[in-house]
């Protein structure tokens, strides 16, 4: 049987975000190359003529192709990036181009599933593809999003959301979270992951996960402090005590916490709950174990203590976050 190739376009329109634009194929260009016997991608970047497109970056694109050409075929996943301009009232808006909203129209009836990256969510919306689904965008133009378009759910918080097969990302670099799920979504998260570690990313972030989250705010400056955070989210289900740890960097238990402190701006506790919480939203969202497995794998030990830590953690119960954010098939 012949392998089947996935069709991805990306629009491309004046003012586009650079970022939006390249993030996206180089994921599903690693997917390819990661991958031996699985399904391939064909990408290509689609715009109202053939002219080099200025992004907002100043550097210019040449399109693969025309949207009058793209529609006749069929898409697999249309990307839709987004543009911004400065605002004095908000810092920046979201800019949405007429033309380009009805392409996208037309182009999503061809497609088996359509994303926005960062402020693309309000091209999506205008054309009408959010009404009644919850999107998200970057924070800087969810209220934008939300005034404009009251018949979609905006919600700030999550990094990326699936509502069936419309998928939102939120800012800048979670284009490549977005893209790392929608490669698991086709390949598996075993290729996913793969893919993650070629990008040299920490983590591949859960779409639940905030854009506010402890891991994007915590960044340290020394290698030594980088190996502990990854034998730490290496070993979540072991004790993690604060004793091993300052061992392994050959410290004390004192001058453990003042590193954590100084690198981190948290405690070696704190850390690893946060850690913990963490792990524990992606197995909440991207499978069906039980909490008592999820609790065990995760390093709480027990339900009881997973509960008091999303309750710390999230405000909320690990129940209810698996309601809202649970992966729902397309």
């Amino acid at each position: 049987m012949e392998p089947v190739t996935r069709l991805i376009v990306v629009v491309l329109f004046e003012g586009v975000d650079l970022l939006d634009v390249t993030g996206p194929p180089e994921v599903f260009s690693l997917a390819r190359r990661e991958t031996e016997e699985a399904a391939g991608y064909e990408m290509v970047l689609a715009a109202g003529a053939m002219d080099p497109v200025t992004t907002a970056a100043g550097v210019r694109v040449l399109p693969d192709a025309t949207f009058e050409e793209v529609a006749t075929r069929r898409i697999d996943t249309l990307i839709v990036p987004g543009a911004v301009e400065a605002d004095d009232r908000r810092g920046v808006r979201a800019l949405t181009d007429p033309a380009v909203v009805q392409w996208v129209r037309t182009l999503a009836e061809r497609t088996r599933r359509v994303t926005s990256v960062c402020v693309g969510a309000h091209i999506l919306a205008a054309a009408g593809l959010l009404d009644g689904r919850r999107a998200t965008t970057h924070w800087s133009t969810a209220r934008q999003l939300a005034d404009e378009h009251p018949a979609v759910a905006v919600d700030a918080d999550p990094i990326f959301i699936r509502e069936g097969d419309v998928w939102t990302g939120a800012g800048i670099s979670s284009c490549l979270d977005l893209s790392l799920a929608l490669v698991a979504d086709d390949l598996g998260e075993a290729v996913a992951l793969r893919v993650a570690r070629q990008l040299v990313m920490y983590l591949k972030r859960p779409s639940g996960q905030s854009q506010f989250s402890v891991p994007l705010e915590q960044v340290s400056t020394t290698r030594r402090v980088e190996d502990l955070r990854h034998h730490i989210m290496r070993n979540l289900a072991e004790p993690l005590t604060v004793a091993d740890l300052a061992a392994r960097l050959h410290v004390g238990d004192r001058q453990l916490t003042r590193i954590f402190k100084t690198e981190l701006g948290t405690t070696p506790h704190a850390y690893i709950e946060s850690a913990r919480v963490e792990a524990a939203r992606h197995q909440l969202e991207s499978t069906d174990a039980t909490l008592e497995r999820v609790a065990s794998a995760c390093g709480f030990g027990t339900v009881d203590t997973l509960v008091r830590a999303f309750r710390r953690r999230l405000a909320t119960t690990p129940t209810e976050y698996r309601r809202r954010f649970r992966s729902v098939p397309g």
